[in-house]
């Protein structure tokens, strides 16, 4: 398009001059691109990298994701035998029912904290203490009736 006798270009700017043999040229210019066998294509075609990716490194394959599910199971909670303890301290024998109570409320703070066999060990204590506080109201129980029903 620099032709001067093409209609509709304007004179550009002289070509510069060629590099005079004077001036010293240390390097050697470049090889031209020549193919091996121009006659022989080339046997891939050109390989051009996806955006964002690096060359010389495999792609990383993530697997698919899946959603799981996990529902926590609660340990079974060990009976407290609170209302127990409560009935066989106030109506049977106090001492034994203070601490069917106390081991009672063991047993719930056990239950909240997740500790199953701490749990089991304070209820079945709770409960051997009430019924023995049970057990020990029924035997006074009967011998007040029957020192009550001789004393007459």
């Amino acid at each position: 398009m620099d032709d001067p006798n093409y209609p509709g270009s304007s004179p550009s700017a002289p070509n510069p001059p060629p590099y005079s043999e004077k001036e010293p040229y240390d390097q050697q210019p470049p090889p031209a691109y020549e193919p091996a066998n121009p006659a022989m294509p080339t046997q891939y075609p050109p390989y051009y990298v996806p955006y964002g990716a690096v060359p010389g490194y495999e792609p990383v394959v993530q697997p698919l994701l899946h959603t799981t599910v996990i529902v926590p199971v609660q340990p079974p909670h060990a009976p407290d035998h609170l209302a127990y303890s409560i009935f066989t301290m106030l109506f049977c024998f106090l001492p034994l029912g203070i601490g069917a109570l106390v081991y009672s409320l063991r047993t719930r703070d056990a239950n909240q904290m997740g500790n199953a066999a701490e749990a089991q060990r304070n209820s079945r204590t709770a409960r051997t203490l009430a019924h023995s506080a049970l057990f020990v109201g029924i035997v006074l129980a009967k011998i007040i009736i029957i020192f009550i029903l001789v004393s007459r």
